[in-house]
């Protein structure tokens, strides 16, 4: 796993689009189906920019990191 990811799109996942999808899935709540996926998506989010890694970057060619 090469890194892929750059550090102002980690940020914007771990500090943005993480915290709303999991505000989201609390306001929509945990146990509909839409609050599941948004429960997934900010875990997908928040993992991703741990480890600096996208898998769909991969497949497309993508990379944010310089």
């Amino acid at each position: 796993m090469t890194p892929n990811m750059g550090a102002a799109d980690k940020k914007l996942r771990l500090f943005v689009i993480a915290p709303l999808a999991l505000i989201a899935a609390f306001v929509v709540g945990l146990g509909k189906p839409l609050g599941i996926v948004l429960l997934v998506v900010a875990a997908i989010m928040a993992l991703t920019s741990v480890v600096s890694f996208c898998p769909l970057y991969r497949i497309f060619g993508i990379t944010t990191k310089k």
